[in-house]
């Protein structure tokens, strides 16, 4: 896989978003919470994994704990073809599901509250509620 194959890959997932940051690092989120970052001016990808998976990974070449993140199974590819394209496919996905997993869950607006309701208001302490 390719910078430009990784990026479309990374945003088809459901609300991932990116955003450039830290100079050259191109982060993937969901839910605001990274899942995957890829490295511009030296191409470098990083991702989360499973603990069984993170062991196996770091024994192959070009492949090692991510600086910062390696202590929470972060690994760091040196080269984009250091994983066949559905290996590192797989990894993506599954760095996806784990992270959209644990992030929180978005709040309901109160607007949507107060339809729930029916429009009913109610006091508390002197101040109406909605």
């Amino acid at each position: 896989m390719d910078v430009y194959s990784i990026r479309a890959f990374c945003l088809s997932f459901p609300h991932a978003t990116e955003k450039l940051q830290w100079g050259d690092a191109l982060c993937f989120k969901v839910k605001a919470k990274m899942f995957a970052v890829l490295g511009l001016d030296r191409v470098r990808f990083t991702f989360k994994c499973a603990p069984e998976i993170f062991a196996e990974l770091i024994e192959r070449p070009d492949i090692r704990p991510s600086p910062y993140l390696g202590r929470y199974k972060w690994v760091m590819l040196d080269r984009l073809d250091a994983l066949r394209s559905d290996e590192l496919r797989d990894c993506i996905r599954q760095s996806y599901e784990m992270v959209a997993a644990a992030a929180p869950k978005v709040k309901r607006r109160k607007s949507s509250q107060a339809r729930a309701r029916g429009g009913r208001t109610r006091r508390t302490r002197g101040r109406t509620k909605r």
